[in-house]
This record gives C-alpha cells, structure tokens and sequence, in this order.
C-alpha cells in the first residue's frame, strides 16, 4: 500500500493507452511508453505513487501543466516544454494513483540529453549544438517564467528531451527508447559520434514538471538536484526564478565541456553540502558577508564572514583556467563563453541574467 502500481506490459488504461515497456522510474513514479489506441500515437505516461499525499502534489503538477498548455495557445515559446495530453484517477491493488500523460509520438521525442552526453563525456558536445540547445531551453525558461509565472525547480540534462520534427531521431538514435540505465546511446556512427549537421536537425523540450511550482507559490524549501542547485537554496533563502538560470548556467557548461560544473562530495568532516559552497567559493570567489549573513542557513556553513565551518583550505579556480587549461580551449572561445556563463552565475538573484538576457548575449548567436 502506498507504492508503485504494477504495470504491466500490454495492461490497457482508461480504455485506451496500452502499456508497451518501462521508459523510468523515479522515487515518486515510473513512466511508461504507451500506445494510445484511439489516435495510433506514442505516449509516455507518468504513474505516480499512491502514497497519501501525492494525490495533492500530482494535483499541483496538473494545475501546472495544464497553465502550460493554456498559454501555449497564445505564445509559441510554448512549444519548448512537453505539454499534457491527459490525466486521470485509478485505483490499482496498491492504492489510489494519478496518471499524468504528455504526449510522445514516436518519430518526435526521443530520450534524454543526459543520454546523448554520454557519447561526449571527454570533450562535450559541440558547440554549435550547445548553443542551439541552450537557446530553446532559455525560450522554454523564458515562457514558463513570464507567461506561465512557473519555476522549474529541476533543469539538468536528464529534464532535457531530444526531438525530432520527422524520422531523424529514429535513424540517428537507434535506440532511443532504450536509455533507462545507461549513460549513452549506442549510436551507429564511428567514434560512437554523431556528425555536426546530423546533430543540428534535432532539437529539445524542457520536460518534467514534477518539481515545479508558482513563483508565489512555492511547493518545497529543497528543490534542484544537488550539482545544479543554486546557492540561494543550497543555503536556505527565499528563491524565484533565478534558480532555473543558475542550473541553466551549470547545464551549459557541462553541455559544452562533458564535465560538472560543481560535482560536490561528502568527506569525514564535512558534508555534501558543505563541499558544494566550498567549491562554488573556489570557482567564483568570496560571497559577500551581506550576501552570506542574510541567509537562513548561514551559521551551518559559516563561522565568519568569508570563513567556513568545516572546511579551511580551499583551492581557487577561475573558469577562465578551466576551459584554458583543462579543456584546451582558445582565448577566442573562453572569454565569449565566460561572458555567458557569469551573469547566470551571479550569488544575488536579483542580479542574475534573466532569461531574456541570456537569449540576448552574442554568444548565443555567434
């Protein structure tokens, strides 16, 4: 009682969507390719938990995703986010569960871009792709923020959906539905690459609303997956949609190096969180004592100003040599993508880079 319902493959729900095989599953739900009998199309459907309690949380990702699609119809920035394409209510032999089910037609949404990272651990993904990527997330952001007045909560690659307008994503990515447990995807091309121009035909969708909330409404304290998390939440402050630009920030330079911008580890004497300040410290320095004491959580990691509790010694790092050194990138492309980076990176949210502003920067369009 409580659990996961137990699909089953080939099981039919409402009527119509008959399971065909697990895409996922999470702490909260599994997510199923479907078949929707009615209009010979792929679905995915989200089958949440019937444990007391998420019937009010799916309830607030419905009311979420069905804003979403209301205002899709006034603004095609919409149409960076998968929308919902149904839910209803059922009662399995573990409970009482909500299904939640967008849309994902078979020659259209492809797997995560997690997935297809995998394929460019060593040297990221290139950057063309980077940008184009980044530009359809930052529209997704910008529409979710200012039409939708939704926060996210959760952008990292795994949130990150290829798609395809016609059958390139079923010949570049054989097995598209086959990701679950794997770090890549098997790609058909030498080096396991794909070429440039093949990569330039898809494009992605932010997906997953289950951590969202209002930007007057918010759900929970801890959102974000831990190395995308922005500081204002790692250390306990009111957050707004600054956080999603701050995870943006970490997605792009991930996207274009293969590696974590902040990959935090627990140690004997410190915590996960811990080691996250101390590395976000390294990387973009000192955090203003008005900044740091104005902060809920601000005695667990500080015992000064600019001092931390539990860690002493720390190694100073700019992006600038990261790129430089590690990623033997070129004066000509550190400082433009610096100059993207660092305004999304800002410890003030208030003076973070927007959404819009980061669609404005030459980077992007270069």
């Amino acid at each position: 009682t409580g659990g996961h319902h137990p699909v089953r493959e080939g099981e039919v729900f409402n009527t119509r969507y008959q399971a065909l095989r697990k895409l996922g599953c999470g702490a909260f739900a599994t997510v199923w390719l479907c078949q929707d009998t009615r209009r010979k199309k792929h679905v995915a459907m989200k089958v949440l938990k019937s444990r007391e309690g998420f019937a009010e949380t799916a309830q607030d990702e419905v009311a979420l995703l069905r804003c979403v699609s209301s205002m899709k119809k006034k603004d095609r920035a919409g149409e960076n986010i998968v929308c919902l394409l149904d839910d209803f209510r059922m009662i399995g032999e573990n409970g009482f569960h909500i299904l939640l089910l967008r849309v994902l037609q078979f020659w259209a949404l492809g797997p995560s871009l997690r997935c297809l990272m995998g394929n460019y651990v060593a040297q990221g993904l290139p950057l063309p792709f980077v940008k184009k990527s980044l530009q359809q997330v930052l529209a997704g952001l910008h529409f979710l923020h200012k039409r939708c007045r939704i926060i996210h909560a959760d952008i990292k690659p795994e949130n990150v959906l290829l798609y395809g307008h016609d059958k390139s994503l079923q010949r570049l990515l054989p097995d598209m539905f086959d990701c679950g447990q794997r770090t890549d995807l098997r790609l058909k091309r030498p080096g396991n690459r794909l070429e440039e121009s093949d990569l330039m035909s898809i494009e992605v969708k932010i997906a997953d609303l289950g951590s969202a909330c209002w930007t007057y409404k918010p759900f929970s304290k801890e959102i974000q997956t831990q190395p995308y998390r922005a500081l204002e939440v790692l250390l306990g402050l009111d957050y707004g949609t600054p956080a999603d630009i701050w995870s943006t920030g970490c997605l792009a330079f991930e996207m274009a190096t293969g590696e974590c911008l902040f990959d935090p580890q627990p140690g004997k004497y410190f915590s996960r969180d811990d080691d996250h300040v101390a590395r976000i410290i390294e990387l973009l320095g000192r955090i203003p004592p008005q900044i740091a004491f104005s902060w809920n959580k601000s005695t667990k990691f500080f015992s000064r100003p600019g001092a931390l509790l539990r860690i002493s010694r720390l190694s100073p790092r700019s992006l600038h040599s990261i790129l430089a050194d590690r990623h033997n990138w070129t004066k000509h492309e550190v400082v433009p993508f610096t100059g993207f980076l660092l305004p999304a990176l800002q410890y003030a949210p208030e003076r973070r880079a927007t959404a819009a502003q980061c669609l404005q920067h030459a980077w992007l369009s270069a």
